[in-house]
């Protein structure tokens, strides 16, 4: 039973109609000396210079995600300036000045996520849509600690992630005190379903 708060930001699980999550994802550069942690989970965007920045607002019908949200923050590699080498990091360290930092994003729009709700979701909630709750993420773990806002759980065409599914087993289950729970990007949201460029 998911009774202890512990979010863990967005993890691809399978893609809409049980395709398979292959790992696939699209490297995207990260500007050097860009001065905000990414954290694994977390929602990012591209921006109007091209490179890859976390999206800081919450997806609920007051503060939607914007129109450059590619999906979600998988990882990154780039030379540590202070090691000289490449690396492969969990997170982006804030400010890390690196010419060659590339984020690798779960871009595709038909994934199917997992996260954790900051409260209990019932099962009437299946196919209302959902906006997420915004904190920081362990730069020991380097995962994100994003999870979905109960709050904002509403049929609003513009919140910005849709419920299709719960986690159901021997740890989590529909109405849990802080439910896991299976969200897609809810139409429009997500920039190759947005006619609106960057």
């Amino acid at each position: 039973m998911a009774s202890v708060a512990a979010p863990y930001g967005l993890r691809p699980v399978n893609l809409i109609g049980g395709q398979v999550f292959a790992g696939s994802t699209r490297q995207i550069a990260i500007a050097s000396g860009y001065a905000t942690n990414i954290f694994y989970g977390d929602i990012v965007a591209v921006n109007s210079s091209g490179v890859v920045v976390k999206v800081t607002t919450l997806g609920t019908a007051a503060s939607q995600f914007g129109n450059g949200v590619i999906g979600v923050f998988l990882g990154c590699t780039y030379t540590d300036p202070n090691l000289k080498y490449k690396v492969n990091k969990q997170y982006w360290p804030t400010g890390t000045v690196a010419s060659d930092a590339q984020a690798y994003i779960c871009d595709d729009p038909d994934t199917v996520f997992q996260a954790q709700a900051n409260g209990s979701v019932a099962q009437t909630a299946l196919g209302n849509n959902i906006g997420v709750v915004q904190t920081t993420g362990s730069t020991t773990t380097g995962d994100s600690a994003i999870a979905l806002d109960t709050t904002t759980i509403n049929t609003t065409s513009t919140i910005g992630l849709r419920i299709v599914d719960f986690v159901n087993g021997p740890f989590s289950s529909v109405g849990d005190a802080y439910t896991d729970v299976l969200v897609k990007f809810n139409f429009g949201q997500h920039s190759y379903y947005n006619a609106t460029g960057v």
